[in-house]
């Protein structure tokens, strides 16, 4: 036998209006979704709730109830014949006043399709070289997006003018129909859910309150970038809709390739070239840096592809802490060709050591096989 709705609501037969709604508030908040989750027991009774309050709080629906009890409904296929709500967020859609009494507008209520909403994030791929990825730099740049309408303010009405109170649905963005003793609330078909309609548009935006412009942006990139960092630029994406809050910008960096270094993690690592002396015998050499440039010591008896390191000359960490090294790799430079005096000279070098040599440049200069330079 099905309970009596008054017996749900815990209300006498005759209780005024506003005591079975406040009674059924009671029971909502109780039995609320949200504060049972996985509770199928207090979802069944939210659901025996909203059933009898949407009969006992109709003044219409009470009187037949009155009458005829559980009957009255049988006949038109209504709430009374057991089928009650199919679905909680029939509940949401048909009793969204109370549930933004109770929860703060919110309580699950479907917003207004075109209400005041965030504007789109935007990305934007930058390219910068490996010295201002390394150093930091500030760059401009240039793109298309949509932001609100300049003329209008994003309004979406004439200067002068502003949008007014939807008739259709008394500004509530939604109307609702009964059908039988159903009540279904439907998005507003006059203002499309927004509870304003435009009568004089704006000339710039045809009334959409948003236009599309070209705009320039000076973005900071820190010193350690590489290619992957990506840069958030608040409020500068989309602009918002209806009032809403412009989106984000996410700038994603893609770092140029270098005639002199490659980067490796924060280690930057480039090529020195050496003469055989120099590596025999040690040297002294200036190399380009970003920053100028710097000395480096070339040892004796330096090896092809050895390397020379400056600490702490690399790129710093984005993070804010350390740097990496600076690494030249030796590239040793072997003569094609030696004049007569140097072949004389090496000649006897080879000679006194117990050397063998076939040829001009042989034997000697084996050791550097593996790594000279081509030119």
């Amino acid at each position: 036998m099905q309970q009596d709705y008054y017996d749900i609501l815990g209300v006498q037969k005759n209780s005024d209006q506003s005591t079975i709604k406040k009674a059924y508030r009671k029971l909502a908040m109780k039995y609320h979704p949200d504060q049972n989750p996985g509770n199928q027991e207090a979802e069944e009774k939210f659901k025996e709730a909203a059933e009898a309050y949407e009969v006992l709080g109709n003044p219409e629906k009470r009187s037949r109830y009155d009458q005829f009890g559980h009957n009255a409904f049988k006949q038109q296929g209504g709430f009374g014949g057991g089928q009650g709500f199919g679905d909680i967020n029939d509940i949401f859609d048909s009793f969204g006043d109370i549930f933004g009494d109770i929860f703060g507008g919110g309580g699950r209520q479907r917003s207004r399709r075109d209400g005041p909403r965030q504007g789109a994030n935007l990305r934007y791929m930058m390219r910068v070289d490996l010295k201002n990825a390394v150093e930091g730099c500030q760059e401009e740049i240039e793109f298309d997006a949509d932001s609100s309408c300049g003329t209008c303010s994003g309004s979406g009405s004439a200067p002068g003018s502003s949008p007014e109170t939807c008739k259709t649905c008394a500004g509530k963005g939604q109307v609702v129909r009964t059908q039988g003793f159903f009540s279904v609330a439907t998005t507003c078909p006059s203002c499309n859910g927004r509870g304003q309609t435009i009568t004089n548009p704006c000339k710039t935006c045809d009334g959409s309150g948003r236009e599309n412009k070209k705009r320039k942006i000076k973005v900071k990139v820190p010193p350690g970038v590489d290619t992957g960092t990506r840069l958030r630029i608040s409020g500068e994406g989309e602009g918002g809709y209806r009032g809403g809050p412009a989106g984000d910008l996410y700038v994603e960096i893609i770092v140029n390739e270098d005639p002199l270094f490659t980067r490796e993690g924060n280690d930057l690592v480039g090529q020195v070239e050496i003469s055989y002396l120099q590596a025999i015998l040690g040297a002294k050499l200036e190399v380009e840096t970003f920053r100028g440039k710097e000395t480096v010591e070339i040892p004796a008896g330096t090896q092809p592809n050895d390397q020379i390191v400056l600490k702490s000359k690399g790129a710093p960490s984005i993070r804010g802490y350390g740097r990496g090294d600076m690494i030249f790799i030796a590239k040793v430079k072997i003569p094609n060709k030696l004049d007569k005096e140097e072949e004389k000279v090496l000649r006897k070098l080879a000679e006194d050591k117990g050397e063998s040599t076939n040829g001009p440049i042989a034997g000697f200069f084996s050791k550097f096989k593996d790594g000279p330079l081509k030119h």
